[in-house]
Formats: structure tokens, sequence, C-alpha cells
């Protein structure tokens, strides 16, 4: 855990923000996420919305934010979609044939890299690109795969297993959806999206960050993305993960700083003091004893939340839930 002098919105020039879970859930907007966002803009900080689903255009996703209460326009967004088409474009002579197994995210990005989409392996494609899209053919599949087989490099926009369904609950993830063609012709995609590098350094070449903070509700995409990186990162508790889950961490998924939601990017982060197996923040200690943490003191239990990560944070191996349980239930955090 790290500390901060400064809101962070101050002492990082541009948010590296994930969508679903920290600015939004579906389509209603996360409580204080808009107020949030537009202090951390009038504080000077730029946003970019960083997102892994490949299948909504720039301009749909800005729509959607402002839809929300997050004015914001395509060049403000970032996909897989776009990373995916540069790493393309970057290997591929400028033209080249790339068959799209997905939707027009994927092609926008491609037109944009100076590559030509098509949707049949018979026009022998240089590569076959696949991103989640929900009205995905098993004909177009077919056609990836046969291309694939045929020699086409494979990349994929992203790796998540699953994605947010709402009431449905969680619903298959261009994750799931890419073994198709990797158990057909036993070849492993190239994958852009979070938590690979491809997707952060797109954000940094289209926003010129010199001091990027990675903004993100999960574990295994934003924060790991963050480390792959080599970013400081924020983790929001709005999302899929629960304090449990954080506390419980490898150390390539613990976050640089801790809050409940997006106003974190307006205040200070307390630094937590260690002082033998002693970790104080603000006005709470944690401490191991045997192999429970116990967690001493009051005040905001965030600073609570922050104090118990660094002791469960101080050994390289996780935390086993058990270990921190009853301490954080004495925070009784929402």
């Amino acid at each position: 855990m790290k500390g901060c002098d400064r809101p962070l919105c101050e002492a990082y020039d541009v948010a590296l923000l994930d969508l679903d879970g920290v600015v939004y859930i579906g389509h209603r907007p996360v409580p204080a996420a808009a107020d949030s966002l537009a202090k951390a803009r009038a504080a000077g900080q730029r946003l970019a919305f960083v997102t892994n689903n490949a299948s909504r255009t720039p301009s749909a996703v800005a729509a959607l934010l402002t839809e929300v209460g997050v004015p914001a326009e395509a060049e403000d967004v970032v996909t897989s979609a776009q990373a995916a088409a540069r790493l393309l474009a970057e290997r591929l002579p400028s033209g080249s044939a790339v068959l799209v197994v997905g939707g027009m995210g994927l092609r926008h990005a491609l037109y944009a890299q100076g590559l030509r989409p098509v949707s049949s392996a018979s026009e022998r494609p240089a590569a076959v690109v696949q991103g989640f899209d929900p009205r995905l053919s098993y004909d177009l599949m077919t056609e990836g795969a046969r291309a694939v087989r045929d020699g086409a490099l494979f990349v994929a926009s992203n790796g998540d297993l699953t994605i947010p369904g709402g009431v449905r609950g969680q619903q298959p993830g261009n994750g799931a959806l890419m073994q198709v063609i990797r158990a057909a012709t036993g070849g492993d995609p190239i994958v852009t999206g979070k938590p690979e590098r491809p997707l952060h350094r797109e954000s940094i070449l289209r926003t010129r960050a010199q001091r990027p903070l990675v903004v993100g509700d999960r574990l295994d995409t934003d924060i790991e993305g963050a480390h792959n990186g080599g970013a400081d990162s924020l983790l929001v508790l709005t999302g899929v993960t629960d304090p449990l889950t954080a506390l419980t961490a490898p150390p390539h998924h613990r976050p640089t700083y801790l809050a409940p939601d997006l106003t974190g990017l307006l205040a200070p982060q307390p630094h937590v003091r260690t002082s033998g197996d002693r970790f104080e923040c603000a006005g709470w200690t944690a401490r191991w004893t045997d192999d429970v943490i116990e967690l001493t003191g009051d005040g905001d239990p965030y600073d609570g939340l922050r104090a118990l990560a660094a002791a469960a944070w101080h050994d390289e191996q996780p935390a086993a839930p058990k270990s921190v349980t009853a301490a954080l239930d004495r925070l009784s955090l929402d």
C-alpha cells in the first residue's frame, strides 16, 4: 500500500478508467461516479475510458457514458479492438485482409489502421481477429478456424471468460468464445486486452500519459494489467471485487490504493506506517497474532481496511481468508 499526500486527481495526469462496475453497471450510473469524475476533470486530470469490450465503437461507448452523466467524446475511449488493430497494423502490410470474427467495433478499428476487414477465409486473410459479439455465428467462427488452419495470424481482443449479465448473471465472454477456434485449430491467439500489455500501451499512446493511474474494479484485468504496464492502480469496491477478495489477493493482483468508489480520486490516500508487526493507518492498527490479523482502533472504516490490507499483503503468499475474516467483520463495510 502506498500513501499519497495530494488528491489522486492532482498526483496523476491521466486516469485510465474501467467502465462496467466503475462508472456504470449496465446502463445505470454508479453512485458518485459522475460527480467525482467532473471534479477530477476540474482539478486538471484527464480521463480515458479503457474497455475490453470490442463490440462497441468508441462513439457508442462515449454516447453511453454521456447518457449516465459523464460527458465523453470518442477520443476519450480506448478499446481492446483498437489495441488489436494497432498490433496487426504493426505486423502486416497496409491494406492487408483481416478476417473479423466479431462486431463493428473491430471493423472500425481495422479501417482506422489501414487494414481491410473481411468475412471469408476464401479471401486468404493475413490474420484473424476475434472479439466479443452477442450475435456471433457458428458460420463466422468456422471461417475463422479455416483461416487460422491455413496459416493466418490469430489475435483475440481479450480473454475474459465471462461478462456481467445483469439479472441473468454472468454470461460467456470472449475468452470462452475464442476457445472454439483455439480448440479446432490448436492455435493460441495473441491476446491484446487487459491484463495483457497491448491495451495498456494503446492507452498510453493515445493519451500521452506521463503518470497514469489505472482505476478498476477487477483484480485479474484492471489491477493485473496495471502491474503488467508498470503503472499505479486504484481499486474501487463498486464492482466485482469485495474486500475479502482484495485482502487475499496474490502480489500481482494487489492495487496501489483502495477506495470505496470514485470519490477516492478526490482525496489524498493516507499512509500506512509499519513498525515491526504493526501496520497503522489513521486511527487503526492491524497486527498478526499467530495466524490471524487483529484489528484495533476506530475512525474511517476504509482506513481500517488499508491497515488490514498492508498486514495481509506483507507476505508474498496470499493471506488465508480465515486470517482476515474476523478483522474485516469488525469494519462493517457497506
